[in-house]
């Protein structure tokens, strides 16, 4: 039987790994993936740069698609950026060996370029990734030791060892299921946070309206009309501890002193709760403060938190004096400002963690939060500027990652979707439509405790891929783990 074309394998590999991620989330097929990567690079007569081709298109064919929603900052960015990523982490095979030894070496070489991806340039990227998809799957406690990374690096071993099973190499199949099983055990057994024993009613607030709408063609003040038309339905026989709003609904020059901190302050009086908004502020012409307000049940501000993480060419224009000569108006015209405290806000209703938006796709935001005290974490956020849910979908995925690495419950504000509550093993309790006006109410525990990801971070999944390589390298120099004597089935 003729063997299908390499490069078409190559494709089929990557769109298995495209169709495991949100919102298609079929996450088992992120392990035919890994297999079918292995598969195209079993050839010990593959030059180098035939590896890096074969690699590049299965990395091209994930990025490409889930990276889609990028064409809504910059459709040029969106291309270079898929291309290049894929490119990037195509350079994995060129650090493993050719051999069958690739098996134990490839793991480790793609977590520490997902390390770098997540990082670099601009702040990094870390979306559609292989850990994004497998929050659904049996795998994703493994959050609670190592966080994101760890889980696509035990993705990508039980992948391998499928592939090390189907060519009968059962010393390579052995040690990658040994990995996984011992990961997955130790986090079974992993510290979770546990309960203060207190407990918050909280309110969490979608406005709604029409997506993919931008700051500069939106009528002024109308997201803040929107949420104040929609908390005036809160239900006055609730007692509430907590009410949430998202990211950017209210746009001021100064909070203080304006209409809109008025209004702000007669709803928490109102609904008698700690309350908590997104607020922009103008900082000169071109620049911006993102906060997170948080109000007391008497209207009085008590804390801010201003955000960190900024999405590139959407809240700051890396080389902007090099691109605004080509791009002129297409780039947004301010740049956000980098904010400098700790991810919480100390209020009534105990220490609340926050990571506004573009942050909860980062573990290491999620980490300050409760590493500073937080004992819920909240995400604010705005998608609205985004068509489709595409976004949407990998941020409610992110936010049950963050839940599980801190073992926090997660409240999600957007204005148009999704708004959701996810508890601390990563379910989603609630979530609401798309454009919709909705409050979510539910009770959430407040929690104290640190898991092992937020005391250690990244360290358990670089120690993983240095092991990884190490023993990739050892066995190839030792043949350790030579193509079996008779013929795979795949070469039948």
């Amino acid at each position: 039987m003729r063997r299908p074309p390499p490069l078409l394998v190559a494709l089929l590999a990557g769109l298995c790994l495209a169709a495991a991620t949100p919102p298609w989330g079929f996450w088992i097929l992120a392990f035919a993936g890994v297999a079918l990567l292995d598969h195209v690079l079993d050839d010990p007569a593959l030059r180098p740069v035939q590896r890096l081709g074969r690699a590049w298109i299965v990395w091209a064919a994930l990025l490409f698609p889930t990276l889609l929603w990028m064409r809504d900052l910059t459709l040029p960015g969106y291309v270079i950026a898929s291309g290049v990523f894929a490119g990037f982490l195509a350079t994995a095979t060129l650090l493993a060996p050719r051999g069958p030894a690739r098996l134990l070496a490839l793991p480790g070489a793609i977590i520490l370029l997902e390390w770098v991806r997540w990082r670099w340039p601009f702040g990094g990227v870390p979306l559609s990734n292989l850990a994004v998809g497998q929050v659904a799957g049996p795998l994703a406690p493994v959050l609670r030791i190592g966080g994101a990374l760890l889980l696509v690096g035990i993705t990508l071993a039980a992948g391998f060892a499928l592939a090390a099973a189907w060519k009968r190499r059962w010393s390579a199949a052995a040690v990658l299921a040994a990995v996984v099983a011992l990961t997955f055990g130790m986090a079974l057994v992993a510290p979770d946070g546990e309960p203060t024993g207190e407990r918050l009613e909280v309110a969490v607030v979608q406005g709604g309206g029409p997506q993919g709408t931008r700051a500069a063609t939106t009528e002024p003040g109308i997201v803040l009309e929107r949420h104040l038309a929609a908390s005036a339905e809160l239900d006055p026989d609730r007692d509430l501890d907590l009410l949430v709003w998202p990211e950017d609904v209210v746009d001021v020059v100064r909070l203080r002193g304006s209409v809109a901190e008025t209004q702000l302050q007669e709803l928490a009086r109102e609904a008698d709760a700690t309350f908590v908004a997104g607020v922009i502020e103008d900082e000169g012409d071109d620049a911006f403060r993102n906060w997170a307000v948080a109000y007391d049940p008497s209207g009085e501000e008590v804390d801010r938190y201003e955000k960190v993480e900024r999405v590139p060419f959407g809240e700051w224009v890396p080389l902007r004096s090099l691109l605004d000569p080509i791009a002129g108006d297409v780039l947004p015209r301010r740049d956000a400002l980098i904010g400098q405290t700790p991810a919480v806000v100390d209020t009534p209703a105990g220490p609340l963690g926050v990571s506004i938006s573009w942050e909860i796709f980062f573990g290491e935001r999620g980490r300050d939060a409760i590493g500073s005290g937080g004992q819920v974490l909240l995400n604010p956020t705005n998608g609205a500027s985004y068509e489709g849910t595409q976004v949407q979908t990998q941020q409610v995925a992110n936010s049950r990652m963050r839940a599980i690495e801190t073992g926090r419950w997660v409240l999600q504000a957007a204005p148009t979707g999704f708004s959701a509550v996810v508890t601390p093993d990563g379910d989603v309790l609630q979530r609401t439509g798309v454009s919709e006006r909705a409050i979510l109410y539910d009770t959430v525990e407040l929690r104290d405790g640190e898991t092992l990801y937020v005391r250690w971070g990244d360290l358990p999944a670089l120690a993983l891929a240095v092991l990884s390589l190490a023993a990739g390298w050892l066995a190839d120099r030792r043949g350790w783990l030579r193509p079996p004597a008779g013929p795979s089935p795949d070469h039948r």
